[in-house]
């Protein structure tokens, strides 16, 4: 990396599984990052133990009630200590950072990823609902604000990669892999009985909670899918999904020739991390390597969307478009916050997800009010079904 000065990172959810894997990236290569801004929404131990080791300019607590022992805890170092949903915003439009990682999980991350933007700084996102919820508007304020939007999601990351010198050849589609999940081949008379923590042992992937349910039920491929239109300028049709259960590709491109890329590497979500934060440059580092001496098969097949209809109903929603991705987004949230909770059945969570898809105003052309509305009342409605 041939630049001196360091770069001066941002992370807006750094408690979170990337957030704690992107600050394992910094350690390991601080003579070229800074971590300026650390927030959090309740780990108030973990985001103080976090701005103790890295010193930021700045943290914020989300809770509010945990601002005083946050700030106690600070009282003898240099960091400033902010809380609140208002604070997200306030930071993320202040010029003491370069690079927002936007790793807040679900639609609270859309406020400060817009403030970032508007901002001018550049946007490593890790917050897929960004994109789902507002991607047109995501996306316009970007291009006005000349802003670059560096996808860290594994398979965003794959097809940004493959994307990079080929400007000027059109994209035939993109095809974003899944592994599947656990329970790839089953069908919904063992789905009924799934429980929670039979739910949250991912085959290949280390995520936290939201993200390991949404792709036991595939609908974070879905979610995904959605993204991919809006990064990547695609038509729903160019977007594509494959079930690959080694998670060794972790998305492809074809071309209007036939000529196929693919990114490969071991399932490490620290390597996206680290090429978001480094880019354009890729940075040398110790992480494990895939070894082709050792025999292992790539396969790759249909999902099966009868079985795992969240798939389904974000097809759907990626098609109509509107504010139905928005909604699709809220109601999702509603139903996997419930199943962590024992409040709600596997296959349950569709039902609910699709109920709310039908009984929410549908608004074709929305602005970003429309869409804070809509979330609204899709929550509302979506936990009204929800028997406490």
């Amino acid at each position: 990396m041939a630049e001196t000065v360091k770069k001066r990172i941002a992370i807006y959810g750094s408690t979170g599984s990337i957030g704690t894997q992107a600050l394992e990236v910094i350690a390991a290569n601080e003579q070229l990052f800074s971590v300026e801004i650390l927030t959090a929404h309740h780990n108030d131990e973990l985001l103080v133990k976090q701005a103790l080791r890295f010193k930021p300019n700045m943290v914020v607590i989300g809770d509010e009630k945990k601002y005083h022992k946050v700030k106690e805890a600070l009282a003898k170092t240099d960091t400033k200590v902010f809380t609140g949903e208002k604070a997200l915003e306030e930071t993320a439009a202040m010029d003491c950072y370069d690079m927002m990682l936007a790793a807040i999980v679900g639609f609270a991350g859309l406020k400060p990823t817009l403030c970032a933007i508007d901002n001018g700084k550049m946007v490593a996102l890790a917050n897929k609902e960004t994109l789902v919820v507002a991607g047109d508007i995501v996306m316009k304020r970007a291009v006005e604000k000349r802003v670059p939007l560096i996808p860290v999601d594994s398979e965003h990351s794959a097809i940004f990669q493959c994307l990079v010198g080929e400007t000027r050849n059109k994209v035939e589609k993109v095809v974003l892999t899944a592994s599947g999940g656990p329970f790839l081949g089953k069908k919904p008379n063992f789905l009924v009985n799934v429980k929670r923590d039979h739910a949250l042992q991912h085959p290949n992937w280390a995520m936290g909670a939201k993200i390991t349910i949404d792709s036991a039920t595939l609908m974070n491929k879905g979610l995904e899918m959605i993204e991919a239109k809006w990064l990547f300028n695609l038509t729903p049709e160019q977007v594509q999904v494959v079930v690959h259960p080694q998670s060794i590709i972790h998305s492809m491109v074809m071309f209007e020739d036939g000529s196929i890329k693919a990114q490969m590497g071991l399932p490490d979500m620290k390597l996206p991390i680290q090429y978001a934060l480094a880019f354009p440059y890729r940075l040398p580092n110790d992480f494990p390597r895939y070894d082709f001496k050792k025999p292992n098969t790539l396969s790759f097949e249909e999902p099966d969307i009868k079985t795992f209809r969240n798939l389904a109903l974000a097809i759907e929603a990626l098609n109509k478009g509107g504010n139905l991705p928005c909604v699709l987004n809220a109601a999702n949230e509603i139903a996997v916050f419930a199943f962590l909770r024992n409040r709600l059945g596997f296959l349950d969570m569709t039902d609910l997800i699709e109920k709310t898809m039908q009984k929410t105003t549908f608004i074709k052309n929305p602005g970003l009010d429309d869409y804070f509305e809509s979330d609204g009342e899709a929550r509302s409605y979506a936990a009204s079904l929800i028997h406490l």
